[in-house]
């Protein structure tokens, strides 16, 4: 048996997550069964919808029941197997949950877990990043949007891990490209490391007006990963068939702070004026151009032609704590948690990756 450190959701947060909602526990793993695997959590994804998940409201996944194990998608090392498609010492992706061990068992798991190649073409952390969820939603909301020459493409959240990607994507078609990002360092980032035409930041008081001043000639393409009032001004930019793609609204997965003042989009009826086309994204329901997007994201990356980077938090104690940072918008790139001793480094460490 193993000794399992695991974060159980003991209530619903109100607002941002807060002390009390998610509780640290140390229990002991079972004997495997036939069929089941025991994968020890070497990384664990931090996103967004990690707030979703957490929450009762409607939404594209169930909720994660009271007292169980958090829902968050990790990378991790085979240390015993009765099963023959997970041998001891493969690497495996998928739901591993806030936990250092998980059971792979098909019939338990809400989804099963996928073996990685060996040896690995990339860091294990890419395949949650630039080559796992992360970088496919981006292939796939540039794709939808296929912007190119003459065209004026938005990207909030633009130095997070999907925003960072889909405005280089949509660089390499041909498109000038505007990123949102919150702080002049980010800012810098986007523009100077990125290579985006320009970046607004969200936090100075005259947003608004920079905003404008960015486009000009007004909003062709919106790859939207923050909704609120960000994006209700964007609405009054758009163009004609302009196309927006709505990956993620992370400004509206609590009640704290801007949200509680906010009421909803009322420039929406720009859509109907302009007549624009706005459609939702879930990953997961395109798996079948996995890979595809991971075939030519792959190709990019190792030609060097993508940039990437990660922030990383080492112990899994700090996943809430780096979740609440990641909510706040105080983390750059993708946020991976190396689940490691209490006694390493606390703090978020960015690190820019490259080909091997």
């Amino acid at each position: 048996m193993a000794t399992n450190r695991a974060w159980r959701l003991r209530r619903r947060p109100e607002g941002a997550v807060a002390d009390g909602d998610l509780e640290l526990v140390t229990e002991e793993t079972a004997e495997l069964e036939e069929g089941q695997a025991l994968v020890r959590t070497r990384l664990l994804s931090l996103d967004p919808t990690n707030r979703i998940w957490m929450s009762d409201i409607r939404g594209y996944m169930p909720p994660v029941p009271i007292d169980a194990v958090m829902r968050g998608i990790g990378i991790g090392e085979v240390v015993e197997s009765r099963r023959e498609d997970m041998p001891v010492g493969a690497l495996a992706s998928g739901f591993l949950g806030w936990q250092e061990f998980c059971v792979a068992d098909d019939g338990l798991l809400e989804a099963p877990l996928t073996t990685l190649p060996s040896p690995l073409p990339a860091p294990a952390s890419a395949f949650v990043g630039v080559l796992g969820h992360i970088g496919i939603s981006a292939y796939l909301g540039v794709d939808y949007l296929d912007p190119g020459p003459g065209q004026t493409v938005v990207i909030s959240a633009a130095a997070g891990g999907v925003g960072s990607i889909a405005g280089q994507l949509a660089k390499l078609r041909g498109a000038r490209v505007v990123g949102i990002a919150g702080g002049p360092a980010k800012c810098r980032y986007v523009v100077d490391d990125l290579g985006f035409d320009a970046c607004v930041d969200h936090r100075d008081p005259a947003w608004r007006e920079l905003l404008d001043a960015a486009v000009p000639d007004g909003v062709d393409l919106d790859f939207e990963n923050v909704g609120g009032p960000i994006m209700d001004h964007l609405l009054m930019r758009l163009n004609l068939n302009a196309r927006i793609f709505l990956c993620g609204m992370v400004s509206q997965y609590d009640d704290s702070g801007e949200r509680t003042a906010w009421r909803g989009l009322v420039n929406v009826d720009q859509i109907h004026m302009q007549r624009a086309t706005m459609r939702g994204f879930i990953v997961t329901d395109h798996l079948d151009r996995w890979p595809e997007a991971l075939e030519a994201l792959a190709a990019l990356w190792m030609a060097g032609r993508l940039k990437y980077r990660e922030s990383v938090v080492t112990g899994l104690e700090h996943a809430p704590a780096a979740l609440a940072r990641l909510l706040a918008g105080d983390t750059v790139g993708k946020l991976v948690v190396a689940v490691a001793e209490p006694d390493l480094c606390r703090d978020v460490q960015v690190v820019t990756t490259s080909p091997r």
